[in-house]
């Protein structure tokens, strides 16, 4: 590894036991000895096939009728060795959705199909793997929910659609399909579903992301009674990480080791509110309490049923990170989803 700045050799050959298989794409933020790199191509055409041939796209949709059920989805996906490289709550408007099923417009179902697609919000992501395309539509099932139900009993469609239009999910049907819709959403500005007003910030970190926990972090969360009325993937760069935990520097010992950790590779933001039945000005201090002590085995002991004793490791790799001070509810929130949001 060559560093072009400095005009030095930078890295030959290490052992580096944080970085995993599965880390090395196109466009992955990596962290080699406490540095940020950024994978941009492929060194030789030897890599290139045995890596591409690996590291299909394609797109995932959760439909407005499954949005509720986010975190079984996300969790069926990381149990099938998928990865989700992008991710992010949208509500489409009428001319989005009409954009997307442009290939529908001459069939009898396209307007039914378009008033659905935009009666709530939708989380689309980037699923990335070996035959991604061919593996997304299997763990979907058939088209009409009741066929599913019949034919492919443990499929997505299956266990939370509902009939052939309100079929919990979307996937890409061929690569050429794929490279458009992941397009369509990851290389355009859409508007997130941020509220930004009574909530508090939830941040899956990217350790916990890795491990393949985020779906069921995500279902304790709705299974509490919170509502997750705004979520994105996002891969920090060290800057950004600094500048977020900055109110913790110099206050614990472990401000360095935390900055590193969240800008190790991806993390989910979740915007936190409550149902109904909760008082709005309590949510930041609620969820606080739902998420535990930061030590994980301080949790363990005091707390068990919280987020950071079910799946943190240490003071650091404590799986979530969540808003300390109530008037930080909001202000957490905005610089991810104002400030960073694509």
């Amino acid at each position: 590894m060559y560093d072009i700045k400095n005009r030095r050799l930078f890295l030959k050959r290490s052992k580096c036991d944080s970085l995993r298989y599965e880390d090395l794409y196109i466009g992955s933020m990596i962290n080699i000895h406490s540095r940020q790199l950024t994978i941009v191509d492929y060194a030789d055409e030897f890599t290139r096939k045995q890596l591409s041939q690996r590291k299909q796209r394609t797109l995932a949709m959760i439909k407005p009728d499954a949005i509720g059920k986010v975190g079984p989805i996300i969790d069926i996906i990381y149990q099938s060795k998928l990865l989700i490289n992008q991710a992010k709550m949208i509500s489409l408007s009428t001319s989005n959705a009409q954009a997307f099923y442009a290939e529908h417009k001459a069939k009898p179902f396209y307007d039914k199909l378009v008033r659905f697609m935009t009666s709530g919000p939708v989380v689309a992501m980037e699923l990335m793997g070996e035959d991604a395309i061919q593996a997304w539509r299997q763990i979907l099932g058939p088209t009409d929910s009741s066929v599913a139900r019949s034919e492919a009993p443990g499929s997505i469609r299956a266990m939370f659609g509902t009939d052939n239009t309100q079929n919990a999910c979307h996937g890409s049907d061929s690569p050429a399909s794929g490279e458009r819709e992941t397009d369509f959403f990851f290389s355009k500005p859409h508007k997130n579903t941020a509220q930004l007003k009574n909530c508090t910030c939830c941040i899956i970190k990217p350790t916990a992301v890795k491990n393949g926990q985020a779906g069921e972090i995500m279902s304790a969360i709705c299974d509490a009674g919170f509502k997750m009325s705004a979520l994105e993937m996002f891969h920090l760069e060290r800057a950004n990480a600094e500048e977020f935990l900055e109110v913790y520097k110099g206050v614990v010992t472990e401000y360095m080791d935390m900055v590193s950790e969240l800008c190790s590779g991806p993390s989910i933001v979740v915007e936190i509110t409550g149902s109904t039945s909760m008082d709005p000005n309590t949510i930041p201090a609620t969820f606080r309490e739902f998420v535990g002590p930061s030590d994980p085995e301080i949790a363990r002991h005091l707390r068990p049923k919280t987020l950071r004793a079910r799946f943190g490791k240490n003071k650091v790799l404590n799986a979530v990170h969540c808003t300390d001070l109530s008037e930080d509810g909001m202000l957490e929130t905005e610089y991810f989803f104002r400030i960073l949001s694509s």
